[in-house]
């Protein structure tokens, strides 16, 4: 009994302590516009296939992290505009023996997130594995342990449902490059838990002909309307699709509620239907950036004659376009701005939550060196000629908008017996640059590297630039709108040096990423070590 009554209080602290927290105001991108409208993207970052729901006031937001960890952030907002990482839900990804190690484009695919009987629930797919359901009756954790609710290659893009007479159901679709078929979406029935499928399932909707490439369906029900909102078209150029019934098996009905027309908001789909206790209904969705990623854009949503319009509907013909100004969901109350945090001074005990790494982190990777208020990184050996895009100890962070800076102070100590030890800032992508520092027989010097086509197994080129007589050095990266990325340094934090430049690319499944990295030629029976003393993100 004093053990619960303990857990209790603490969780209550951790919440009255994540509530008195200053709000973070991005110097790259803010949607909120300080007039009682907002402007699209409401996140500018790859929080791809969104999920959202309400829970009283609040509204939280999941999305997919593939093989990033940290996985399956957990965002909150009061207005759905003004938007907090609160969390991550997943803080190591299963099987251990497989994500230890670099997994790019596997993992944590499109989630769902639904809150029952006082509990949030989260579906998650990992197409080589199947659907896992997690669950907490706090938001912002612990989490239970994975359950796997059921196996098999190419099941994704998971929803629940609870029914009014107590049956659960679960939706999902297939990946074809795992499963051998996709365009098609089923639903099961599950056991009363939410935690396995009883049944093979119905094959509810079958895409081939008019929706190609139909995934992460959403289940929800209104009216004794039945309704799958579900993505369709391709990533890049698709459309929202709603199918609605009478029986949750079907036969549904069709309509395309989403689509670009003559925007420039491109493959305007899949995300989540919420409302507020106001009344009003709102969309969530992606839009895919490609070298930023996809990012998160927030839709004006009504019902006519019991079907969905998303977007501002200026035909009449019950599909809407994308807005890129609106006026902001009435909430009931106003309140501050707020953005996910980008910069990190290292000064708490912890790692800030934008940071993930490449894979499951070791403990030896990083420590928080509070009596210096930095970030201290320690390097352990990779394998000859392998690059960053095989290194798990890697940490980066999501690119925050279409332009901005990234500057990073690093002190440096590599003695002669840490020789071939680098560490430096730097992007991630398929193909990727950096600059760094690294030991050689006579001394530390300042290089940058480029990586072209990592994915297809591509190889660093590496050129040196000067050798460094000090401890402490000053990185830059410039994102630039025409996705180019600038590299410099200073060596007093005032003149910065052009060392080189790379053309921003997606990841796998993912967009560009900027960060940290420290890494050794060889094993030897200690391993140097960064001290970063900031990490800034600005215009």
């Amino acid at each position: 009994m004093i053990r619960n009554t303990v857990i209790v209080l603490m969780l209550l602290v951790s919440n009255l302590l994540y509530a008195q927290q200053k709000p973070y105001v991005s110097k790259v991108w803010s949607p909120d516009n300080g007039d009682g409208t907002y402007t699209n993207p409401v996140i500018n970052a790859d929080y791809s296939d969104p999920d959202a729901i309400r829970v009283g006031e609040d509204f939280y937001m999941i999305a997919s992290s593939f093989d990033a960890v940290p996985g399956l952030p957990i965002l909150h907002s009061r207005d759905l505009v003004n938007w907090k990482l609160i969390g991550h839900a997943l803080q190591r990804q299963i099987p251990l023996e497989v994500f230890n190690k670099n997994q790019h484009g596997n993992g944590v695919w499109a989630p769902a997130i639904r809150y029952h009987n006082n509990e949030f629930y989260i579906y998650y797919p990992d197409p080589d594995f199947g659907i896992y359901v997690i669950k907490t009756k706090n938001i912002l954790g612990p989490w239970s342990d994975p359950i796997l609710v059921e196996g098999g290659a190419g099941l994704i893009d998971p929803c629940p449902f609870w029914d009014e007479d107590g049956k659960v159901y679960l939706s999902h679709a297939y990946a074809g490059s795992r499963a051998g078929i996709k365009s098609v979406l089923v639903i099961k029935e599950m056991n009363l838990e939410g935690t396995k499928t009883i049944n093979s399932g119905v094959m509810v909707y079958d895409g081939h002909e008019l929706d190609p490439t139909i995934e992460g369906p959403k289940v929800y029900k209104r009216n004794g309307y039945y309704y799958l909102f579900a993505p369709a078209g391709g990533v890049a150029t698709g459309w929202q699709l709603v199918l609605r019934s009478k029986n949750i098996y079907g036969p549904y009905q069709r309509k395309v509620v989403m689509d670009q027309g003559n925007t420039i908001v491109n493959g305007p789909h899949q995300g989540a239907w919420v409302d507020t206790k106001t009344g009003e209904d709102w969309f969530l969705h992606f839009q895919d950036k490609e070298a930023i990623g996809r990012v998160v854009h927030l839709q004006p949503m009504k019902w006519i004659n019991d079907w969905p319009v998303i977007g501002e509907d200026k035909d009449n013909d019950g599909t809407g376009n994308p807005v890129l100004r609106y006026k902001k969901p009435n909430v009931g109350k106003t309140y501050p701005i707020e953005n996910p945090v980008e910069s990190d001074e290292f000064d708490d005990i912890k790692l800030g939550l934008q940071w993930q790494w490449q894979a499951n982190p070791q403990a030896t990777w990083a420590f928080m060196n509070t009596q210096k208020g930095a970030l201290r990184l320690f390097a352990h050996p990779v394998e000859k000629d392998q690059t960053l895009w095989n290194t798990p100890h890697v940490l980066l962070q999501k690119f925050p908008n279409d332009a901005f800076t990234a500057t990073t102070k690093m002190s440096v100590t590599f003695s002669e017996k840490f020789i071939g030890e680098k560490t430096g800032l730097t992007t991630m992508a398929m193909s990727y640059g950096n600059i760094a520092i690294k030991r050689k027989q006579d001394g530390n010097y300042i290089v940058f590297t480029t990586c072209e086509k990592a994915d297809k197994g591509g190889k660093e080129v590496e050129k040196e630039l000067i050798k460094m007589n000090q401890k402490e050095v000053y990185f830059r990266m410039q994102f630039r709108p025409d996705t180019t990325c600038v590299f410099s340094y200073s060596l007093d934090g005032k003149k910065f040096v052009e060392a080189g430049t790379v053309k921003a690319t997606p990841g796998k499944w993912i967009g560009s990423k900027v960060g940290l990295f420290i890494t050794s030629d060889i094993k030897i029976n200690d391993a140097g070590f960064v001290d970063v003393d900031w990490f800034r993100i600005e215009k």
